[in-house]
């Protein structure tokens, strides 16, 4: 392996032997380091691997402003609350390990901030939640053992917006907290077309979050469905005239709030389960 770039005395850009740009972390790996100098293995602390084509500069630079404490922290806190799968998860492991460290930096200053989400997150995204709780109990049995100042509940809220972030591969929390508004905005439609009001934590309504989540997943990915059979898209129509009337007001406010046009596919699927979720037969 070989330096491409040093980003502090702690953070490096290297080749692999393969040929593979990675960032390379550890005390003192990039002192003295120059582009092409071979690494000294025995200074590697962690080898970060960008996936989904995202730029090595930018995790790098993302690396480079945290302290390596807080990324060990956040990998440990991460296996300790159950949650081993994303302790390998390069994006998930930064961009949390970012938000800590910055949350410990307010800490030191003084400085509160409060999330008005929470009541939605819970509400929304209750595995991803009682997940966010989960990780911050584990982070502040950490610090506290290393006699440091603990974080605040409501940080809870900010992990598991982290961790919902997480199913759509990036490391930028903008479009969850657009989908969070526009998932409430969806059900204020729906409540109001069918003069109904929903229960919040019921299972219907869980379904179709489920269901409305894996639209925003296809959406991001340029997948969405299209090549469903015409006669079941056809049916679906026919059945809920309502639900469909409904799913294209739907439509439009996401090709406002998303820039994306829905397929008719999804827009029949998105109509039976607003169908299902309100309980009508039409």
């Amino acid at each position: 392996m070989e330096i491409l770039r040093v980003f502090n005395n702690n953070v490096v850009l290297a080749k692999d032997d393969d040929g593979t740009e990675i960032v390379l972390t550890g005390r003192g790996i990039g002192f003295q380091g120059k582009p092409g100098k071979p690494i000294d293995a025995t200074k590697i602390v962690r080898k970060f691997v960008p996936s989904d084509g995202r730029d090595p500069d930018h995790l790098a630079q993302m690396l480079a402003g945290i302290e390596p404490e807080t990324v060990r922290l956040v990998i440990d806190a991460l296996r300790e609350a159950g949650l081993e799968e994303l302790a390998g998860n390069t994006t998930v492991i930064a961009s949390l390990s970012d938000h800590i460290d910055n949350a410990l930096r307010r800490l030191a200053d003084d400085t509160h901030i409060t999330y008005p989400l929470r009541a939605e997150v819970s509400n929304l995204y209750p595995d991803e939640f009682a997940q966010g709780q989960r990780l911050l109990a584990a982070v502040n049995t950490r610090l506290a053992a290393a006699g440091r100042t603990t974080l605040p509940d409501d940080e809870a809220t900010a992990l598991a917006m982290h961790l919902v972030n997480a199913g759509f591969a990036t490391g930028d929390l903008s479009y969850t907290y657009t989908m969070t508004g526009v998932i409430q905005q969806m059900m204020t439609i729906i409540e109001a077309t069918f003069n109904i009001v929903f229960d919040r934590d019921s299972v219907n309504v869980s379904r179709f979050i489920t269901h409305v989540r894996y639209l925003f997943v296809r959406i991001r990915q340029n997948n969405q469905l299209a090549d469903e059979p015409a006669p079941i898209i056809h049916a679906i129509t026919q059945s809920y005239p309502r639900a469909m009337q409904c799913a294209q007001r739907i439509a439009a406010i996401l090709e406002m709030r998303l820039d994306a046009n829905l397929t008719q596919d999804e827009i029949a699927y998105l109509a039976l389960h607003i169908a299902r979720v309100s309980g009508i037969s039409e």
